[in-house]
């Protein structure tokens, strides 16, 4: 008879071998209103989708014409049912469609499933742009580990791309040690080509030193493969055979009585094991069940009771909900701003004609109360005018809501990416978006009473008023260092990939010194006009590994837009150039604080030292991005 604590060791077993949605929202193209035409074709894409995607796990498709018309994809996992691939589809496109309710192009994974869509046709073209998630923190050599699970996935990616069959899925394990082993899976949409898939699934597996060695199993994935390990079974058995080199399974064990039972002793035995173990189960679940969620009432209540008391002290103004929702008509769709990590931003107006910026905290987000307080008793201490300004907050139910100042031109990332606005630009107002970002992070580091890392620096978290001025924003990420601390340790690393410095990503090291690795990233995206990690147009390589090399080569000034090079200075853009580098070093020590940084920007007397090679680099020779260090360094 089966015991019971193994019984519900395999429930949480399964349990856990689930992932949890994550998805990706853009309004690079745009946002739709609801009930327009291309919600509409929306709306019928996923229902095609959902309904042919089944058939075969993987299905493209297009609906409606001209700048209405949206394109759709569905991928399934090679080892699962068509019915499991229908419910996950299913999902998928319930849940995209409250994780992006507005946005033109969308893309969500589940443990089963991915699906994707948007207003521009994205069939038969590789994403190199590399999203991760993990699961829990590995103290048993992460280093050796982390170089096995990437062996693994480039011989699983091998077998994925030699079949010719077009499938372009495998799955198969390998031996940590006599009792650890790690299972993988790697897949790319059938609209890639080979030669695609393979350089996909390189660049994913290619990111585990940097993002995961410290923990057992991850997810790495962009919008074209998706590679995945852990240290248990997670796929079907039946999915495909094992990849070269891998170890074999290992010997079922004979079985204790050789003798053969009838049938009828069988299964009289069976049903009666059945009954018992049901009998126990059900019973017991529900008791652990109500247990559980009357534990977890109790904490929520006493966290949001302990915040309300600690937002109370801040000296901010409380607003009701109901004068919020006067204000942005009900927080309604037209109202709305944009949406962040942590959650909707919508434009509202108070009584007094005031013009107010509303950030609704997510149930979505995967954030709580802790972040919520942590926003609002660090951002009510800060004033500074290259920070957006916090006006008040509203805790009430189960609404976690932020009042800001209205900033009217919204994002930095509106506007630096796209070419036909960045060009719109004067060199003059570029530069004075860089020194004001490096002024508000000079405030945070040295010039506040608090020294804070805002640890998620970038284009989109920087708001421009009405003259174009810069304000940093968004602070639920942000950490405090005590007074002579210089930096800490964390087991969480949040924030976005591309702006995170290598010693943040891979051990959870951060001090001021991350935020001048960020601040190196978006001065050269400032310039450029080009995402860090989207920079596709020229082939397998990144912003720093792009400008690296340009830089090496004596001809930094192709970075920039002819257009901009025509009426700008190209000696000052040249010294933007060279801090860039200087902050996106390898060893923190080696990068500048950002009051040195506003210095050399502001003062062509100060003498640059030469950069090194940025932190991550491109292996050209393997088409994969790889940290600039050795293995020695990496075990320090």
């Amino acid at each position: 008879m089966i015991s019971l604590p193994i019984f519900l060791f395999s429930i949480l077993l399964v349990a856990a071998s689930a992932i949890e949605p994550q998805a990706i929202c853009s309004a690079d193209y745009g946002n739709y209103t609801l009930n327009s035409a291309y919600h509409k074709n929306l709306n019928q894409l996923l229902s095609a989708l959902a309904a042919n995607g089944p058939a075969t796990g993987f299905n493209t498709t297009a609906v409606g014409k001209g700048p209405d018309q949206v394109y759709g994809l569905v991928l399934c996992r090679g080892d699962v049912s068509a019915k499991d691939c229908r419910k996950c589809i299913s999902d998928a496109g319930a849940d995209i469609t409250k994780r992006c309710p507005v946005q033109k192009e969308g893309t969500i994974w589940l443990d089963y499933c991915s699906l994707r869509y948007s207003n521009a046709s994205f069939f038969g073209v590789r994403d190199d742009e590399i999203n991760y998630f993990w699961d829990t923190d590995n103290k048993a050599d992460p280093v050796r580990f982390a170089g096995l699970a990437g062996q693994l996935l480039a011989n699983l990616s091998s077998v994925a791309t030699a079949s010719g069959s077009g499938l372009m899925f495998a799955t198969g394990e390998t031996s940590f040690n006599r009792s650890i082993k790690i299972y993988g899976l790697v897949q790319c949409t059938m609209d890639l080509t080979i030669s695609d898939c393979r350089t996909c699934l390189a660049k994913a597996s290619g990111f585990i030193p940097m993002c995961c060695s410290p923990q057992w199993g991850a997810v790495l994935v962009s919008r074209t493969c998706y590679t995945r390990y852990d240290t248990y079974k997670f796929y079907f058995a039946s999915a495909a055979p094992p990849p070269p080199n891998s170890s074999p399974p290992l010997a079922r064990p004979p079985p204790l009585n050789p003798s053969k039972p009838s049938a009828s002793s069988s299964g009289s035995g069976k049903k009666s094991i059945l009954v018992t173990v049901i009998s126990i189960i059900v019973p017991l679940v529900v008791l652990l069940s109500v247990i559980f969620c009357g534990i977890l009432a109790r904490k929520t209540n006493a966290s949001k009771h302990k915040a309300k008391e600690d937002l109370a002290n801040t000296n901010l103004k409380i607003f009701d909900l109901q004068t919020i929702k006067v204000a942005t008509n009900d927080l309604s769709e037209e109202n709305k701003l944009g949406e962040g990590g942590f959650g909707p931003v919508y434009k509202g107006t108070l009584e007094d004609g005031q013009e107010i910026a509303v950030k609704r905290l997510s149930t979505l987000s995967g954030q709580g109360t802790t972040e919520f307080k942590n926003e609002v008793q660090l951002v009510a201490k800060l004033q500074h005018k290259n920070l957006v300004r916090l006006l008040g907050c509203c805790l009430e139910g189960e609404e976690k809501i932020l009042v800001y100042e209205y900033v009217p031109n919204t994002s930095l990332n509106k506007f630096i990416f796209d070419p036909s606005k960045h060009t719109e630009f004067t060199w003059e107002q570029l530069y004075r978006i860089i020194t004001g970002v490096a002024r508000g992070l000079v405030y945070l580091h040295e010039d506040s009473r608090l020294t804070v890392i805002h640890r998620d620096v970038k284009a989109s978290n920087i708001l421009l008023d009405d003259n174009m001025n810069p304000k940093i924003a968004d602070f639920g990420l942000a950490r405090l260092l005590l007074i002579d601390q210089t930096h800490q340790d964390t087991n969480k690393i949040v924030g976005t990939y591309g702006y995170m410095s290598p010693e943040y990503a891979m051990h959870g090291k951060f001090s001021v010194k991350l935020d001048v690795y960020s601040f190196g990233v978006l001065l050269l995206e400032i310039v450029s006009g080009k995402r860090n990690m989207a920079f596709q147009e020229l082939g397998d390589q990144d912003l720093l590994s792009y400008t690296w090399m340009l830089w090496s080569e004596g001809r930094a000034l192709e970075l920039v837009d002819p257009k901009l090079l025509e009426s700008c200075p190209r000696a000052e853009i040249l010294r933007c150039i060279h801090v860039g580098l200087l902050c996106v070093q390898e060893d923190p020590d080696d990068r500048p604080t950002m009051s040195s940084i506003l210095l050399m920007l502001n003062s062509t007397s100060v003498t640059l030292q030469k950069p090194s090679t940025p932190a991550f680099v491109l292996d050209r020779s393997r088409g994969l991005s790889i940290l600039n260090t050795s293995s020695s360094d990496i075990l320090e």
